[in-house]
């Protein structure tokens, strides 16, 4: 396969290769090979938990956010059932 870099990229390889980051044009490009992969499976988890957050909200659970107040009430729940659980793990461990 052959790949066709643009000035700057060219430019960015070779200055990495001369300062000792990278040790040649190849090892380059399977880093940034390396660095997509990752960027991809990473966008397909999202993409997986959009999904699935879509299933269980048409199934009638969990909450829409669609303003601040939406969200300043969440954070306070989410808050204040964190309190109540972690006074009920103080309150066991004695």
């Amino acid at each position: 396969m052959e790949l066709t870099l643009t000035e700057d990229q060219e430019h960015f390889v070779r200055a990495a290769i001369q300062s000792g980051r990278l040790p040649s044009e190849e090892e380059a490009g399977r880093e940034a090979m390396s660095m997509w992969e990752e960027r991809e499976r990473l966008r397909l988890e999202i993409v997986a938990s959009v999904e699935s957050a879509r299933t269980s909200y048409a199934r009638g659970e969990g909450r829409m956010i669609r303003t601040d107040e939406d969200a300043a009430r969440m954070i306070a729940d989410i808050k204040r059932r964190g309190m109540a659980r972690l006074k009920m793990e103080q309150t066991a461990g004695q």
